[in-house]
């Protein structure tokens, strides 16, 4: 994954809000301008960055004068801790490229003062990484509706206590992406189809085809009587989270 971060106000698309950062990819950009003057690729970098968001792996995040005043330092450089980038996904920039960008939230034990400012010693500690599942009401009722069973390849997992199934928000909740909780933005699926949704692998046609990055046809969503999915959550995800292809440099 990637190693750290410097957040010093060099791309247009970066948005800083202390405890999370939007922060836009590497590449395609002008130093001068600051300015976005090509698209960005996932490669390298942004790469590094997608893998510390799959594999859960901190990032250390530097903060530069240069950055939003708000958040950095008058001068020079601060280190700020650690961060994890919680979603990535492609969009288009202010300058009209393609970019990048990576959400980054606050590690929560952080400290928050700089580590220069501090009087004890740094500590060494484990740090253990869940994803996060959200069971919302209407989460809960479109699970319901396919008796937990995934709308791609139709598995229902047993457990010891019952069914499990997974609810994906095809439009993500939470800033930046404002995804609403209705029934037609989610999908019931198995953790593995899951994953391979909210990360690109997958996507959906208007026709309900899901098709994967090397372009062939999976299978076609399932839907259950009574629940509409709305086309245009399906384009959102489409358009921000397709993958032709991932580089394996990084």
């Amino acid at each position: 994954g990637a190693e750290s971060i410097v957040v010093s106000g060099g791309y247009e698309d970066d948005e800083d809000n202390g405890d999370t950062i939007v922060y836009t990819g590497q590449g395609g950009n002008d130093p001068n301008t600051r300015k976005q003057v090509a698209d960005q690729e996932l490669r390298r970098g942004n790469l590094a960055l997608a893998k510390s968001c799959t594999e859960g792996l901190p990032v250390r995040v530097i903060r530069g004068a240069g950055g939003d005043p708000r958040h950095s330092p008058a001068t020079g450089f601060r280190y700020d801790g650690l961060y994890y980038v919680q979603d990535f996904w492609q969009d288009k920039g202010k300058s009209g490229y393609r970019i990048w960008r990576f959400r980054l939230v606050r590690e929560p034990d952080e400290p928050t003062l700089p580590p220069q400012l501090a009087k004890s010693p740094a500590l060494r500690r484990d740090v253990y990484v869940q994803r996060l599942v959200r069971n919302t009401i209407t989460v809960s009722r479109v699970k319901g509706l396919y008796n937990h069973s995934c709308q791609i390849c139709g598995l229902q997992i047993e457990t010891p206590i019952g069914p499990y199934a997974e609810g994906t928000h095809i439009r993500p909740m939470g800033r930046p992406h404002d995804g609403p909780d209705v029934a037609g933005n989610i999908l019931c699926l198995c953790p593995n189809d899951h994953v391979r949704f909210i990360y690109g692998e997958l996507v959906i046609e208007d026709d309900l085809r899901i098709v994967d990055r090397s372009g062939n046809i999976v299978s076609t969503l399932r839907v259950a009587p009574g629940h509409s999915i709305g086309r245009e959550f399906l384009e959102y995800h489409r358009a921000h989270y397709r993958l032709a292809r991932v580089d394996s440099e990084c």
